[in-house]
Order: structure tokens, then sequence, then C-alpha cells
């Protein structure tokens, strides 16, 4: 880590600020470089103009902070950028620090990875960075920031512990068995037992980053002109699909992006579905919304309301597909006097009257469903697959050394067991870990993190 690193910390594409980062020994040297500033005070906020340090021309005015060592998210010297959000500027301030001796662009997860290396983060913690980035729901949000807290870590800890203690009890007796030292033989099986037990809930409750950040796909389908793209809009807040009183104007399934409480779905209006297609055009459209709708993570089949002469037949189908049942154009029709034509979980909207009721309830049912809360028996749940695999290892070493306590008492056997044991639970936080599985989890995050 003799070099400097730099890259950005926000996407590219024009913005009102981006962000920067540069870190390792080089960074005192940068900024006196780039701003003249030979003593900069760490944690103090700076307004500069930043210069070429070759061509000596203005790139921009920009905030800079100066983080100085261990104090700084990598523990080693670091510079933070706020330039304007232009590319070209970016792309100058890039070009102008690079030009340094010893600054390089960072590869992706080089900033977390230095910090894991520096001891500002475990292995557990700095796979949570990458969680709390790409988590799509609330609920993997807020279990990344737990696991960023160290919450998993604490507990991996605290079995670790256990297992040295029973480790440095069987190793006595190895070590000095002409002393007779007791080492409690009768206490392994409860502890092991309760370990395994500790153990097998954490695994239970895995849930894989990719599992947990799956955006859900809400397909709305039904018969042309029902008001789907309407409802779709309505939902959006705004004039994203066309609609027209015209059947057939949706020809292709549109997909967009809905933030609803819980996290982000994909929602997708499909073209109308009848009874027979009017054309090629149109029969190749409802094949379309047909394979879209077996993909669904939850159907919802859109029924005019004021159509009684295919209500049954399209009530039946929903039931088939197990699709939420939407009533459309309620504003239309006596619900009262009608509301024995439906089935009593069917919902009623109206994209005109009393909107913000009808939609405020169709999120909360939508968000009900999707992010529904997760019944796990721990405060938090692990997220990855590389973590997972060192518990199972764990789990299936204590379940070995049970039964050699249970068939072949011998110490020397079951403290070797409880080595190996040990050694998988430190590797879930880094403690014991290969150059190839650190390159291989930080590799995988964005550059500038």
């Amino acid at each position: 880590m003799n070099q400097t690193i730099v890259a950005p910390m926000t996407p590219h594409g024009v913005s009102a600020i981006a962000a920067l980062r540069v870190s390792g020994p080089a960074v005192r040297q940068v900024i006196l470089s780039l701003f003249k500033n030979d003593k900069p005070i760490p944690r103090h906020s700076y307004l500069g103009t930043a210069i070429d340090p070759v061509t000596q021309k203005s790139i921009d005015s920009l905030l800079y902070i100066f983080f100085e060592s261990p104090n700084s998210y990598t523990g080693e010297d670091t510079l933070e950028l706020f330039p304007h959000g232009n590319p070209l500027i970016v792309r100058n301030l890039m070009k102008a620090i690079t030009s340094l001796p010893l600054v390089r662009i960072a590869e992706p997860g080089e900033f977390t990875e230095r910090a894991f290396l520096n001891g500002k983060l475990d292995l557990v913690q700095a796979e949570a960075v990458a969680d709390v980035i790409h988590s799509t729901s609330i609920s993997a949000i807020d279990n990344a920031r737990r696991l960023l807290r160290g919450k998993f870590s604490t507990r991996v800890h605290e079995l670790t512990e256990i297992i040295k203690d029973l480790s440095i009890r069987l190793e006595l007796d190895v070590d000095f068995a002409e002393e007779e030292v007791d080492p409690d033989s009768s206490s392994w099986r409860p502890k092991l037992e309760n370990l395994h037990q500790q153990i097998s809930r954490l695994i239970n409750d895995f849930q894989s980053a990719e599992t947990a950040n799956h955006l859900p796909l809400v397909v709305i389908y039904g018969a042309p002109n029902a008001g789907k793209s309407s409802l779709v809009n309505a939902l959006l807040e705004e004039e994203r699909v066309l609609v027209s009183s015209i059947p057939g104007t949706t020809r292709d399934f549109v997909e967009v992006r809905l933030l609803l409480s819980g996290g982000e779905i994909r929602l997708v209006d499909t073209a109308g579905i009848s009874d027979q297609a009017t054309d090629l055009l149109d029969s190749l459209s409802m094949e379309k919304s047909r394979k879209i709708i077996k993909e669904a993570d939850l159907k919802i089949c859109l029924i005019d309301g004021t159509n009684t002469a295919t209500l049954q037949t399209s009530l039946d189908e929903a039931a088939q597909k197990n699709a939420l049942i939407l009533i459309s154009k309620a504003d239309l029709f006596d619900l009262e006097a009608r509301k024995k034509d439906f089935p009593k979980d069917a919902i009623f909207i109206s994209t005109k009257e009393d909107v913000s009721v009808h939609l405020s309830n169709l999120k909360s049912i939508l968000n009900e469903k999707l992010f529904p809360p997760r019944q796990i028996q721990e405060s938090f749940w692990v997220t990855s697959e590389r973590q997972k695999k060192c518990l199972i290892q764990a789990k299936e070493g204590i379940e070995k050394t049970l039964d050699l306590i249970e068939h072949n008492p011998a110490v020397e056997l079951i403290a070797f067991e409880m080595q190996l044991v040990r050694r998988e639970l430190l590797s879930i936080t880094g403690e014991i870990s290969s150059e190839d599985i650190l390159q291989s989890i930080f590799s995988g995050f964005c550059i500038g993190k």
C-alpha cells in the first residue's frame, strides 16, 4: 500500500456535485499540488480552486476535506473532493491527480480492502458495506447496517471464545496429562450442543444478498381498456405510460420502477388480453403478456367493473392464476348494489374519484405482500455465501466432535477438531483469510468503494 489511489465515489453522469476519494501516503502532496495548501487541517472543509499541476490551468472551484491517518475510512491519509458534477470536470480532476508520482486509479473495492487491512473493518463489516450500497429493500438496508455495526462480528467472537475456552481445557489435558488436570469433560457436551444450536440458527436465518436484493416483479394484466395504463400512471404520480380510450393502445409491456415504503419494485403494464387477437401484432403482444405474467412475483388482474358481460370469466381466470383482483372504474357503478358480484377480497379502485384513498390502500397492500417482516431468531441475518459456508463447516466440525466424545473420546482428536471449528469461525471475520478470498470479495465492489 505504498501507492496512493483515487476514484470517483459517485456514478458517471451529470449532477450538481460529484465526489472523489484519494487515499494513501501521497495525499498531502496531492493537496499541495492542487491547492498549494502545505498544512491542511484534518476534518476541516476548504473551498479552493483546483489547479492542474502539469498545465497550471484552473480545473474547478470545489470543497475538499483532509482526513489524517488513522482517522479515516481507510485508516490512511485520505482526501475527499466535491467538484461540480460535470463529467468533464471529474475527468480533468482525475487526470490531474493521477499525473502525480505514485498515484493511480483504484481497483474495485480497494478503499474498503485497505480499511480491512488497516483494521478499520473486519471482513463481515467489509462485506456489509456492499450490502448497504446494493440493498433494494428497507429491511435489507437495516440488516446491512446491523452487520456494519458489528452485530454478527460480536456473535462470532462470542462463539469463538466458547471454543477457545473448551480448547484450552482440552489442550491442558493433552500437555499435562501427568499432572491429572481435570478438563471437566462432563460439561463438554452441553456446551457443544448449545454452540451447535446457535450456529444452526444463524444458518437457518441465512438469506443471500442476491435473494434479498431481488426486485419483486409485479405484473398488471387484464382486458384491453380496463385501465391498466391509467393505474400505472396514478401509482407513479406522473404520466409515464400512454393512455387512450382506444383498445390495444399498449402493444408491448412497459416496465417501470415504483418505490414503496418497504422497497423498490418492478411494475409492468401489459398489453391487453382478449379472447381473440385482431391481427398478428395483437397476437404477439398477448403472447408476450402471458409470458411475463408467469414470471411475476405478484399478479394483479385489473377488471373493468362496468363490463358485466365478461366479469365472471375474468374473475375465474384471476382465481386460477392466484392473482390480486382489482376492480377498476369504481366511480361508474353502484358499489353497494353490486358487492355480491365480486369476491370479498377484491379491491375497488378509481383513478378519478378519491384517488389518494384508493392508491394509498393499494400501495399498502402491495407493500405487505411483497415486503413482509422476516421471521428470524436473531436480530440480523447472514447474507454472504462465504460466511454461510464457514458456519456450515463449523457446525459439521462440532458434530464430529460430539461423535468423538460419544464413541472415541481421545482428547487429542477432540482438541484437533475444536481447533478446526475455531479456525472456520475466525475465517468469517477475516482473522484468518487467504489472498484469494480477499480478492474474490473486494473485486465485486464498485470502483469508488
